[in-house]
C-alpha cells in the first residue's frame, strides 16, 4: 500500500465520523471524536466523555476505528494512579499520561503507518491500543492481530489483555500438562475465566475458586470442581495441586505452599489490594526468591500483549478451545460504570465497552 492510498484512507475514514463527533460536514474530515477521558487521578466515576483530536498513528502504527474495548483491572488502576509505584514507572506522575481510557479494542484498521506490513485498511483486528474507549485509537502493528473468524467484534475486545495473560500464566509460565491438577483462584475474573479453559484445553484437571454466585459459570468453562471463598478455605484442603494460578488475591505464599505439591508451580498474576505504594504486587516480588530455596517453582508474572500472542489466541478460539465469557457491555457513554462495576465484583467473566456496531 503506498503513501497516498493510505493517506486517503485515513481521510475518508476519519471523515466517516465526523457526524457523530463534531459536527463537521463530509466535506472535510473530523478533527475530534468522542472519547472516554480522564484528566485527573481519581475514581472511575470521574471518567466522562468529551471531544478529542483524532489520533495519527506513527510509522509503526495503526489507526483503528473502534467497534468494541474490553474492561480490565488495568482501567481501574490507571484511573486512580493506584499503587503509586505506577506513577513512577511511566504513566504520569501527577496525571494521566494517556487521558483516554481504555486498553483492549477491536475494530477495523482505517489507516497504517508506512512501516505497516502486516495489516491493511479494512482488516478487523483486535488487540492493545492507546486509548480504545473512543471512535479511534492507534496501536502498535505488533500489538494487533486479525480478528478470530466468526468471533464478535464484543468477544474480540474482551480477549487482548485477559488472554493474553492467561495464555501467559498457563502455557508459558506453569506449562500446564495432561494429566496435572490445577487450582485457578479467581477464576471468574477475566484472566481467571480465560486460564480455566486453557487448562482444561491442555487436558489437566481444574479446580476453580469463585463465589457461589459466579461458579456456574466457571462450570461452564469446563472446570470439575467450584469452592466458593467465601465459605471454605481452599489453603486448609488436605490435598496438593501441581500448579496454582492466583489471578488476584493477597494469599500469604506460606499459605499457597502448603496446598502446592513439592515440585509445583505458582503462578502468582496481578494482585490486587495491598499498601498504597506496591499494592498486591508484593508477593510476586518476593516469590522468585523464595523460590530458590525450594523444589517448588513459584513466580510473578509480567503481561505484554504481542501479535504472536494474539495468534495464539486465535488459534484457540478457532479451535473451539476458549471463548470470551462477556457478562455485560455498556455504551461509551457509560464507560465508567463498566470499571466501577468491574472494581466492584459485580461481572462474572469480562465487561465491554460498544463504540459502533459490534457484531
Amino acid at each position: 500500500m503506498n503513501a497516498s492510498t493510505t493517506a486517503a484512507a485515513s481521510a475518508a475514514s476519519i471523515a466517516a465520523a465526523a457526524s457523530a463527533t463534531d459536527g463537521t460536514s463530509d466535506t472535510g474530515p473530523a478533527s475530534t471524536m468522542s472519547a472516554a477521558v480522564q484528566r485527573r487521578y481519581a475514581g472511575p466515576e470521574q471518567i466522562r466523555v468529551d471531544a478529542v483530536p483524532v489520533p495519527q498513528p506513527a510509522d509503526d502504527e495503526v489507526l483503528v476505528e473502534v467497534h468494541a474495548a474490553g474492561v480490565d483491572r488495568g482501567v481501574w488502576h490507571l484511573a486512580t494512579g493506584r499503587p503509586l509505584v505506577m506513577r513512577a514507572i511511566g504513566f504520569g506522575l501527577r496525571r494521566p499520561k494517556q487521558p483516554v481510557q481504555g486498553t483492549d479494542v477491536a475494530g477495523v484498521v482505517a489507516a497504517v503507518g508506512s512501516a505497516v506490513t502486516r495489516l491493511e485498511v479494512g482488516d478487523q483486528v483486535f488487540g492493545s491500543a492507546d486509548g480504545s474507549f473512543a471512535q479511534f485509537a492507534v496501536a502498535k502493528e505488533s500489538r494487533l492481530a486479525k480478528k478470530p473468524a466468526g468471533t464478535s467484534m464484543i468477544d474480540a475486545s474482551a480477549m487482548p489483555v485477559s488472554a493474553v495473560t492467561a495464555l501467559i500464566a498457563v502455557e508459558s509460565s506453569a506449562q500446564v500438562k495432561a494429566g496435572q491438577r490445577v487450582l485457578v483462584i479467581g477464576a471468574s475474573g477475566g484472566v481467571g475465566s480465560f486460564a480455566v479453559q486453557m487448562a482444561v484445553a491442555a487436558g489437566a484437571h481444574v479446580t476453580g475458586v469463585a463465589s457461589a454466585a459466579k461458579s456456574e459459570l466457571v462450570r461452564e468453562l469446563g472446570a470439575e470442581r467450584v469452592l466458593d471463598y467465601r465459605t471454605a478455605d481452599v489453603t486448609a484442603l488436605d490435598e496438593t495441586f501441581d500448579v496454582i494460578l492466583d489471578t488476584g488475591g493477597l494469599t500469604p505464599l506460606r499459605r499457597l505452599r502448603r496446598i502446592l505439591s513439592p515440585t509445583g508451580t505458582l503462578v502468582i498474576v496481578g494482585g490486587e489490594g495491598g499498601d498504597s505504594v506496591l499494592g498486591g504486587s508484593g508477593r510476586a516480588l518476593v516469590a522468585p526468591l523464595v523460590s530458590t530455596f525450594t523444589s517448588q517453582r513459584l513466580m510473578g508474572l509480567m503481561s505484554a500483549t504481542s501479535s504472536d500472542r494474539l495468534e495464539r489466541v486465535r488459534e484457540l478460539v478457532e479451535a473451539g478451545s476458549v471463548r470470551a465469557a462477556v457478562d455485560r457491555t455498556y455504551p461509551l457513554d457509560r464507560a465508567s460504570y463498566a470499571v466501577t462495576d468491574l472494581a466492584d465484583g459485580r461481572i462474572a467473566g469480562k465487561a465491554v465497552v460498544t463504540v459502533r456496531d459490534a457484531s
